[in-house]
């Protein structure tokens, strides 16, 4: 048992290696071991691309007959745009399959398992499993719910301010804190942010990692009246997809224009507000399996009264600012009860730089 674990873990970090890459399929990683030795690993690199199982074998030749094999999903038993894996693991004529958890997806949920075991492989489900579920989150989410995973990130000051009275927020945290996003952001598929936040600081909302190589989410604009500037950086600079999520009541010129200077724009709702389920479902649609939210206080709590949230991110500065109006992470209407306030779970705390980072899941049977 100790040895299945050991290689399976080998296996998580490989599939760690393209985070934020293989939307909409999951993480995945696979060594194959014969006496002992790893002789063959590797790793889903991006959707349409050969999977870990393909680029393992591939490694090992020959060595993979008689093998096992440890996969940190179950192996694929459909035609898409690659083949099943499940197959060429059969021709491979490995002996063990051992894997950390079924693959709910309905194409494969378990009959990748049982392919392998009608040809006379034994397999093993449940190794690091729960390790295996949080890497996968997003995937898992969205192939169950047909929604985004959705991950809230807010700074504040330790007396939970996001901004000083007259509205200063440059900068709450430092910059190790401020890297931690931009890598935060380069795993994500979108990032959103209210039209409050696209006309208080004219955001880029790009990534700006230190070696140059993140990856820019789709930017999208919670904008109910199509006011985001022509002007606006998201919309200028062509850095990445903007999209700006209004209702059935903005007005058709601001929205034309919009679209003019290459936005797309997207109606989610008919009232005087963007229905935030409705934009989820219409992300997910379009295989996007994690969003990042960067909003403000209105935004934060319309998406977890909603029951959207599922993480939250929260640095918090060792600094002190004080105001009555000084804004902070969460604003609108509020819980009214104790009771319905939203609860966090699986609670962790990291020092990044001098700031706090805590982090911990919505539970949502307390919703």
């Amino acid at each position: 048992m100790q040895q299945d674990e050991d290689f399976m873990r080998e296996a998580l970090l490989l599939a760690a290696n393209a985070r934020g890459r293989t939307a909409p399929n999951p993480l995945v990683g696979a060594v194959i071991v014969r006496e002992g030795r790893i002789v063959g690993a590797g790793w889903h690199r991006k959707a349409g691309t050969p999977h870990a199982e393909v680029h393992a074998l591939a490694m090992a030749g020959d060595l993979a007959h008689g093998a096992t094999v440890y996969v940190t999903l179950e192996p694929c038993s459909h035609h898409g745009r690659t083949g099943p894996c499940a197959e060429a693991l059969v021709k491979a004529g490995v002996k063990r399959v051992v894997t950390a958890m079924l693959d709910p997806n309905p194409l494969v949920a378990g009959k990748g398992k049982a392919m392998l075991e009608a040809a006379g492989v034994e397999v093993t489900v449940g190794v690091l499993a729960e390790e295996a579920r949080r890497l996968n989150e997003a995937y898992l989410k969205w192939v169950t719910e047909k929604l985004p995973f959705v991950t809230l990130k807010t700074a504040m000051t330790l007396d939970g301010k996001i901004a000083t009275a007259a509205g200063k927020s440059q900068w709450i945290t430092g910059e190790a804190a401020r890297r931690r996003v931009h890598e935060m952001r380069d795993v994500a598929d979108a990032i959103v942010v209210g039209i409050g936040t696209v006309l208080a600081d004219d955001p880029s909302l790009t990534t700006r990692l230190v070696d140059g190589t993140g990856r820019n989410p789709v930017r999208v604009i919670v904008d109910s009246r199509a006011r985001t500037p022509l002007a606006a950086t998201v919309v200028q600079d062509g850095a990445a997809k903007t999209l700006v999520a209004v209702t059935c009541a903005a007005p058709e010129e601001r929205c034309a224009a919009l679209e003019a200077a290459g936005v797309e724009v997207v109606r989610a709702g008919e009232g005087e507000r963007v229905d935030l389920a409705t934009l989820m479902r219409l992300l997910a649609a379009r295989d996007m399996t994690s969003v990042f939210v960067e909003g403000g206080g209105t935004l934060n709590f319309s998406l977890l009264a909603a029951g959207l949230v599922d993480k939250i991110h929260a640095f918090i500065a060792p600094k002190i600012v004080g105001g009555k109006a000084a804004l902070t992470p969460v604003e609108g209407a509020g819980f009214a009860e104790l009771a319905d306030a939203a609860v966090l779970t699986r609670l962790t705390a990291e020092q990044v730089g001098a700031d706090i980072l805590l982090t911990g899941y919505v539970a949502k049977e307390a919703r």
